[in-house]
């Protein structure tokens, strides 16, 4: 089995906890910092097709960032896709990547569909 990746946010406290909970169910993953080593657009999009939504279902419309910058504007999916890319906190998270599935840790047991 290919090892498991974890898009991991270190100031967000659910992705804090992600960690601890694939912890303590031993499962040998590595840890993506989203904010340190940024996705691609391309492997945004590959991690969008995992996780079977559109791209603006993964951006996190309630932060300021995205309120003050991006809201009200008339945006296409790959819009959303640049948007992330270039603001890689604007992600929702954690995201656990298996291969070809991907889950969002809202809540943490979202991701035992996978393991």
């Amino acid at each position: 089995m290919m090892k498991a990746q974890l898009l991991h946010n270190t100031r967000c406290s659910k992705s804090r906890a992600a960690v601890e909970y694939l912890d303590s169910k031993k499962v040998d993953f590595e840890i993506i910092h989203l904010l340190k080593e940024p996705l691609t657009l391309e492997e945004l999009r590959a991690v969008v097709e995992k996780l079977k939504i559109k791209p603006s279902e993964l951006i996190r419309k309630t932060d300021a960032l995205f309120k003050d910058n991006f809201a009200g504007q008339n945006l296409a999916e790959e819009d959303y896709l640049k948007i992330m890319q270039e603001n890689p906190s604007l992600i929702q998270r954690p995201i656990l990547v298996i291969e070809d599935q991907a889950e969002i840790g809202r809540p943490l047991e979202n991701f035992d569909r996978i393991l």
